[in-house]
């Protein structure tokens, strides 16, 4: 329909209606009420001209709803995340029997320097060396309450005093994590988030602590299909990442334990070392064997006897722990 018909369309709806409009490009002037009624309704002239101006108004608004819709599309659908940091008690680590920084000189700290040693050596790439995912490291164990979660925590606080080491702790036992009680880090987001959510990156759910070179990543939110997760394509690549992200970076995965879940074998047929933990006078050597047997595709699997009553490591070092250094 041309203007001028919308135009004749208009006027004759004013015309029905007794509407009394003046014309949109004249200035409002009194009338007398005697005046005729025709002079006050709008000629064809001024309809058309009112109705090219709101055409054009409305093309000027759409062309701007159309760049506010372009930006909006330029903008990424989710920021980034503000990362989160905690600040460790590392008095009440110390209290429970933790390495810590500030007390380099202790049974504990000494008998992890030795622990930790090989697993640094192997995690280490050096030319000729051949161990795939050298630098995953997983502590488990065979039953619960053998240490396994005392040992991986262990673990990353005395790699992380390591000049030229940076470690990265997950807390792999996503049914039962403790590190929000031993450490205070949040449980989620953390690793089945980065496994269910797409626009979570892994910088957005690890999580920076106090202690140089130590990172952790949480275990996450309850997630009834996180063995089907943990045993996904999207887990294999989120470990490649965390893999490589860093040259000197040391991943630590506190695990559950073999025998009575299957998330901790899917996640050992990932990585490069298993620290299998034993509860001294406590777990039966059968269910040791029992749990190796579910141990594949790994090439280096260590033993640690934990809550043994004494050890001859503590006792060499602590010969020169109050000496003054010279």
């Amino acid at each position: 329909m041309s203007l001028i018909e919308q135009a004749a369309k208009r006027l004759e709806e004013l015309r029905r209606a007794g509407a009394e409009t003046r014309e949109a490009s004249e200035p409002p002037t009194s009338h007398s009420d005697d005046a005729p009624r025709a002079e006050r309704i709008p000629t064809p002239e001024a309809v058309v001209r009112g109705l090219a101006a709101a055409q054009a108004a409305g093309r000027e608004s759409t062309s701007r709803s159309h760049k506010l819709d372009a930006a909006s599309a330029a903008r990424p659908l989710t920021a980034d995340r503000e990362q989160v940091r905690v600040e460790i008690d590392l008095e009440r680590l110390k209290a429970r029997g933790f390495v810590t920084p500030d007390a380099p000189k202790s049974q504990i700290a000494d008998e992890f320097r030795v622990i930790k040693r090989p697993i640094i050596r192997n995690a280490r790439r050096v030319p000729g060396q051949t161990i795939r995912n050298g630098n995953l490291v997983m502590v488990t164990s065979a039953l619960p309450r053998e240490g396994k979660t005392f040992t991986a925590v262990n673990l990353a606080l005395s790699m992380a005093m390591e000049i030229d080491t940076t470690v990265l702790l997950v807390d792999g036992d996503v049914a039962h994590p403790e590190l929000p009680n031993i450490l205070g880090t949040p449980r989620a987001p953390g690793l089945l988030e980065l496994l269910t959510n797409d626009d979570l990156k892994v910088s957005d759910a690890i999580v920076q602590t106090n202690i140089d070179n130590l990172s952790v990543l949480p275990a996450g939110a309850h997630h009834r299909r996180a063995t089907e997760l943990l045993a996904s394509e999207q887990m294999a690549t989120v470990l490649r990442e965390l893999a490589s992200s860093y040259s000197d970076r040391i991943v630590i995965f506190d695990s559950p334990p073999l025998l009575p879940t299957t998330e901790a074998r899917t996640l050992a047929a990932h990585m490069g070392q298993i620290v299998m933990v034993v509860a001294a006078d406590s777990t039966r050597q059968h269910a040791v064997n029992l749990a190796l047997e579910t141990i594949e595709d790994c090439e280096i699997v260590l033993m640690m006897l934990n809550k043994a009553d004494k050890t001859d490591v503590g006792t060499y070092y602590g010969y020169y722990a109050d000496d003054e250094p010279r």
